[in-house]
């Protein structure tokens, strides 16, 4: 009889979805014990799962102390560039590659996801799933694993630009049309959706630190 008990999460990953939903935040300092009692696991695996952090990046060293990395203006137009291009070859194998049942997951999150319109942090799990998806979609292993990198980093984001006012009205729209890209099995408009996706993601991003500072 197999056993279906939940897998743990381990150390790493429990941090890193720590970060990724603002319970730490850039600039925050992460404390071994602290986090020892929070997760409930021992001291040994969260040193391991922060010097694997640090070496990501996604940590860094004030003095003796580990924080929370920040991106500045220009890592984050980098990481946007580097993100547009591989979203948009995930979404061209993806018209390519994808099986019928794939899409019609597709389709459904994108149904389903309006119903999240008034919860700017649910609809950010339901984009990353869906960027996910597309991601699994493309059925190329070395690309989602550079997607995964570039979504870890995404993490040091403090804010979901889908927090900005009609923003995920549009997002939403944005993410139909590359569906139906995908469906039609247009390489091509797939890609230029997608990419057009990330560029307006972009600038809404832009606008919401520019508000900020």
């Amino acid at each position: 009889m197999k056993d279906f008990r939940p897998v743990q999460k381990d150390a790493y990953t429990l941090i890193l979805e720590a970060i990724d939903d603002g319970t730490y935040r850039p600039g925050d300092r992460l404390v071994e014990s602290e986090l020892a009692d929070r997760f409930g696991v021992s001291r040994t695996p969260i040193r391991e799962a922060l010097q694997r952090l640090e070496t990501q990046s996604l940590l860094t060293r004030d003095g003796r102390s580990l924080i929370v990395a920040s991106l500045d203006h220009n890592q984050l137009s980098e990481l946007y560039v580097v993100r547009a291009e591989l979203e948009g070859l995930a979404a061209r194998l993806a018209a390519r590659h994808a099986t019928a049942e794939e899409i019609r997951v597709l389709q459904d999150m994108v149904e389903d996801d309006h119903k999240l319109l008034n919860d700017a942090k649910a609809l950010a799990r339901a984009n990353r799933r869906f960027h996910k998806q597309i991601h699994l979609a493309s059925h190329n292993r070395y690309l989602v694993q550079q997607l995964d990198m570039v979504h870890r980093t995404m993490a040091l984001m403090a804010t979901t630009s889908l927090a900005a006012e009609g923003r995920g009205v549009d997002a939403l729209a944005e993410h139909d049309a590359i569906v139906r890209a995908i469906g039609a099995r247009d390489e091509d408009a797939a890609y230029e959706a997608l990419k057009a996706h990330i560029s307006q993601a972009f600038v809404t991003r832009l606008k919401l630190d520019s508000e900020a500072g």
